[in-house]
């Protein structure tokens, strides 16, 4: 086949692609800039992107979740002979993607399973594509940020020194992703709320969720399993130890990098936004030190309020926040910050989400002189890709047995003149409330009447203890609670 028969057809990603020729051989991969910066800056190096004689054949992004993606769009296309990798690398999905056909797959355990990484890195990927798949491997060039004239020199210098007659590589080889049979138990998908002491149980019990009640929808970037306006509460936000953390594929480096990145205010020219601009720069001031002073004149402040999103422009805007609001608040003497997302990747963006939060929150809090509190996440749209369902199935099935205590207080359940006395109490052993009936019902209804028990599982326990004091009623039995 002719390098002029074979054109450019993108199995993935297809309208998030840049295609300039189709019957080219070279791809340029922009990692997080923004395919339009990287294609005013070829532009403006003289580079040549006519649609017939241009030697790029396409420009697209590389996030590390788009590796298995663009390997299958590479297969497809193996007249795609040369790829330059250039932009901002926010993932590390660079070097995964070069250590994938320098160093191949390897076997590893994760959560008590084997499965597949690349080898050298963290990224858990399917095995159903290796280098071996490749008749002849595309030569990788590596360029750095192209805000630096040095690399921008460099890469005209290479694209202008491909041989564009070389003959074209192989055939097309179709290979699909890993089919997912997804599935949910009925809830309301609308109303899941989660409270944990740290992050990363929080976001364990969040993957958790997603896997048995979320919904599968179809997108235009492709199917997710979704819930939407859930809520989690970290009632102990601080960063965790390195061992608990790399048992579900997190480095701790990697997240306290995050964040410090997440919070820098200066807009590079290659990203149509950042968190950091927005809360520190996009409004003509740092929020950070606003509230900070807000907070520290008057501690009952409720004005600490940002929106990230700007309905004049991110509305139509191709690329927009995905963090829409930050709410700094001192309540019950603790800074409190609840945070807003429009939409949110549960696997791989949460918890570094949360850890760049929690650094925004630790910089007001010492800054008005408050202690940290509970950190408040709410997504709108929050979701797993089912290409990614195993791993995700990993992390659900981790979860094990676990007691948590009630924050709506404790019950201690008697049998007391012929009637099942039920004493509310708080943390301190102080009465509450008291019970009294000599049916359990009646006392199960006042209880859920009175909103007294938040935790099913502890409403559970009450319930058995409800019906043995019923039981040991009617027939004289001694009760003992347990």
């Amino acid at each position: 086949m002719q390098e002029s028969d074979l054109e450019f057809i993108p199995l993935h990603f297809g309208s998030k692609l840049r295609v300039i020729n189709p019957h080219a051989r070279l791809g340029v991969t922009t990692l997080w800039s923004k395919i339009e910066f990287v294609e005013q800056v070829l532009a403006d190096l003289g580079v040549d992107l006519s649609p017939e004689t241009s030697k790029i054949a396409v420009i697209g992004n590389l996030y590390g979740n788009g590796i298995p993606h663009m390997l299958r769009n590479l297969l497809y296309n193996p007249q795609i002979r040369d790829l330059v990798i250039c932009g901002a690398d926010r993932s590390g999905s660079a070097d995964e993607f070069i250590s994938f056909f320098e160093n191949g797959l390897e076997k590893a355990r994760s959560l008590g399973e084997e499965v597949t990484k690349i080898a050298g890195t963290n990224r858990i990927i399917d095995d159903m594509v290796t280098p071996d798949d490749f008749a002849v491997r595309p030569n990788i060039f590596r360029f750095g940020d192209l805000r630096d004239k040095d690399s921008r020199a460099n890469l005209y210098k290479h694209i202008q020194s491909l041989d564009v007659n070389e003959a074209p590589r192989g055939d097309r080889l179709l290979v699909e992703l890993p089919q997912v049979s997804v599935s949910h138990y009925p809830s309301e998908p609308r109303n899941h709320n989660i409270i944990k002491d740290t992050p990363l149980d929080a976001w364990r019990e969040l993957v958790f969720r997603l896997v048995r009640f979320g919904h599968l929808v179809h997108l235009r970037k492709g199917d997710r399993q979704e819930l939407q306006n859930v809520r989690v509460v970290v009632c102990r936000p601080q960063v965790e130890d390195e061992e608990s953390l790399s048992q579900y594929n997190f480095l701790r480096s990697d997240l306290i990098q995050y964040q410090h990145d997440m919070l820098l205010g200066p807009l590079p020219e290659d990203q149509p936004y950042t968190y950091g601009n927005r809360i520190r720069e996009y409004y003509g001031f740092d929020a950070l030190m606003k509230f900070a002073e807000r907070l520290k004149a008057n501690p009952h402040d409720r004005d600490c309020y940002l929106a990230l999103w700007d309905s004049h422009t991110d509305i139509d805007a191709d690329d927009a926040p995905c963090l829409v609001s930050l709410f700094f608040r001192a309540f019950d003497d603790q800074l409190t910050l609840t945070a807003t997302y429009r939409t949110h990747n549960a696997l791989d963006a949460w918890l570094k989400n949360v850890y760049g939060l929690m650094h925004a929150q630790e910089i007001v809090a010492n800054e008005a002189g408050l202690p940290v509190g509970p950190l408040t996440v709410i997504s709108h749209s929050i979701s797993v890709d089912p290409s990614k369902y195993d791993q995700a199935m990993r992390v659900a099935n981790s979860k094990g047995f676990s007691l948590d205590m009630d924050a709506n207080g404790q019950f201690i359940v008697s049998v007391e003149d012929e009637e099942i006395v039920v004493r509310h109490m708080d943390d301190n052993g102080v009465m509450l409330h008291e019970y009294r009936s000599k049916k359990a019902e009646r006392i199960q209804h006042e209880i859920n009447r009175d909103c007294a028990i938040s935790d099913i599982n502890h409403a559970m326990y009450i319930g058995r203890q409800l019906a043995k004091a019923e039981n040991c009623l009617r027939t004289g039995e001694i009760f003992e609670e347990g």
